[in-house]
């Protein structure tokens, strides 16, 4: 007896978004990590040093590794759920901006200074440069899933859009 298994257009392309997304945040890994290591919103700690914080460390190389981590984690995840609504340019910049608002929210306000012993959903210098280092992040991530999508569309011969 022999089973065949199915499987539908919509399922089979996740996997493809996921790699998509994973390239694309670290594009905007990338950026927004420039961004925290230039920023430093409390007396010569760069944001960058804080996130390394997050481990116990204050080395910025941990930062780092910890930073890209998280994006490329955060960029699987954008193209795994939104990777279908993001491959026309305009979309994805407007997905993209949202995500990044949301990993603020999420990460920014709520995980890490909860793990740093610090207060929770609080309005300040880490939280708003913290604001603009996210939206860089959605920005670069929706404009590189949407010309990663457009790119391997064009040469599988589909169009995305």
């Amino acid at each position: 007896m022999t089973t065949t298994l199915r499987v539908s257009p919509s399922t089979a392309v996740i996997p493809v978004h996921a790699v998509w997304g994973a390239a694309a945040g670290l594009v905007g890994g990338v950026g927004m990590g420039i961004w925290m290591s230039v920023s430093r919103p409390m007396t010569d700690t760069a944001m960058i040093t804080m996130v390394a914080g997050l481990l116990g460390s204050t080395n910025a190389f941990a930062g780092w590794l910890i930073h890209l981590s998280i994006a490329l984690f955060a960029g699987i995840t954008f193209g795994a759920l939104l990777g279908q609504f993001a491959q026309r340019l305009a979309s994805a910049v407007v997905l993209g901006l949202a995500y990044g608002a949301v990993w603020w929210t999420v990460g920014a306000l709520w995980i890490m200074p909860a793990n740093l012993g610090m207060p929770v959903f609080e309005w300040n210098d880490v939280t708003s440069s913290s604001l603009g280092a996210h939206l860089v992040f959605g920005l670069l991530a929706g404009l590189t899933f949407s010309l990663v999508a457009r790119t391997a569309g064009k040469q599988t011969g589909r169009t995305t859009g």
